[in-house]
């Protein structure tokens, strides 16, 4: 464990320009060069800079920029302790064991965790200078920083946007993206069954809430085994709401930035959704809370077929438009009416603001709104 954690310590940073100064969200300043390179207004092929955004676009870029900032709290909380901390994506010390329980579904999780996060940086940051090199506000969620987080070994202890440890996660993405007959799309009150049942009822943690959590083997690998379910939970949504918000930008290109994030979200999607196929078989009973979780063999009876059948990670055609279409395989849902607010409803359900105020949701359901009554204008 000791020489897998020191190997992983000592990587080699993936990309190198994003500095510690970058940590927080939502300030203008935190881009100044995107922002004067934006004023410049010579990027070859892009539209003039010095034109404003409509108010649709700006709210879409908005909504997607909260919607980064919060993806980029909570994995800086599992950067910190089952990734690779380090100047890229600073912040914490590793967890071992939690690291080691992680590298169970794939030795490379500690990797993509922190590239990942790194990502989420990325995104969170370029959201907001465009909007500011557009004469818009960006998103400011610091003051919603107040949630306690991890106190296990590896933790920074900071405060927190986002609630890791009551989850309860919708699957059903595992059966959807399988599934060669149904599309939420066009079947909208289609149920589609879940891969870990159990996930779907109670709340479970997806970190170790202290060092007690640790000495358990067989609930610390249950906790990993949550993490490694929530990872592709997370991104599945990012992979259909950046299609779906597309479709009324009108911008070109606003279009543009809105399908090239996309993309990302959806590597990061098929790359956790073949690593939670390898979750270990296991029950395990929290001892804190008393509540069970159960993670089948999902290639065994009664799972197993094109359902459930793990290596099977990329889409499955299927119905598209029409069903007097051939099937196709796409991304799903891509629905645009109601999709911001989906998406708060979709993160409100998991639990991943459990304990925040009424203040954060009241903003959280202004930017979806703002968002879902953009228009594409002609």
């Amino acid at each position: 464990m000791h020489e897998m954690w020191s190997s992983m310590k000592a990587a080699t940073n993936r990309r190198s320009f994003m500095k510690n100064g970058l940590a927080t969200a939502g300030v203008g300043l935190l881009a100044r060069s995107t922002f004067a390179l934006a004023e410049e207004g010579h990027e070859e092929g892009h539209e003039d800079h010095h034109g404003r955004l409509t108010r649709g676009d700006a709210a879409l870029l908005r909504f997607a920029a909260a919607a980064e900032i919060i993806e980029t709290d909570f994995w800086v909380q599992y950067n910190e302790l089952c990734g690779i901390p380090d100047s890229e994506v600073p912040g914490g010390t590793g967890n071992p064991a939690f690291t080691a329980a992680l590298a169970m579904l794939d030795a490379d999780m500690a990797q993509y965790v922190h590239d990942n996060t790194d990502d989420e940086f990325t995104h969170q940051n370029f959201l907001n200078a465009y909007l500011v090199s557009k004469g818009r506000e960006p998103v400011n969620l610091e003051p919603f920083r107040t949630l306690a987080g991890s106190t296990a070994t590896g933790s920074s202890g900071k405060a927190r946007i986002t609630n890791l440890m009551r989850l309860t996660l919708d699957t059903s993405w595992w059966t959807r993206y399988r599934s060669s007959t149904h599309n939420p799309d066009l079947d909208p009150t289609f149920t589609f069954p879940q891969a870990i049942p159990t996930l779907a009822v109670g709340e479970h943690t997806a970190i170790p809430r202290t060092d007690e959590d640790t000495m358990d083997a067989n609930f610390l690998q249950a906790i990993a085994n949550t993490a490694g379910f929530h990872f592709p939970t997370i991104e599945q949504g990012g992979n259909s709401l950046y299609p779906s918000m597309a479709q009324r930008a009108t911008s070109v290109e606003v279009l543009r930035i809105l399908i090239s994030i996309g993309p990302t979200e959806t590597m990061h999607f098929q790359t956790w959704a073949d690593k939670a196929g390898n979750a270990p078989k296991l029950t395990a009973v929290d001892p804190m809370t008393g509540v069970s979780v159960t993670f089948p063999d999902l290639n065994s009876p009664p799972f197993g077929g094109e359902d459930f059948q793990t290596n099977l990670i990329m889409p499955e055609p299927c119905p598209f438009l029409s069903r007097k279409l051939p099937p196709c395989s796409i991304i799903r849902p891509t629905e645009t009416r109601g999709v911001a607010m989906s998406v708060v409803n979709f993160l409100t359900a998991m639990g991943l603001f459990l304990g925040q105020s009424s203040t954060f949701f009241k903003l959280l359901r202004d930017l979806a709104e703002d968002a879902d009554e953009a228009r594409r204008e002609l």
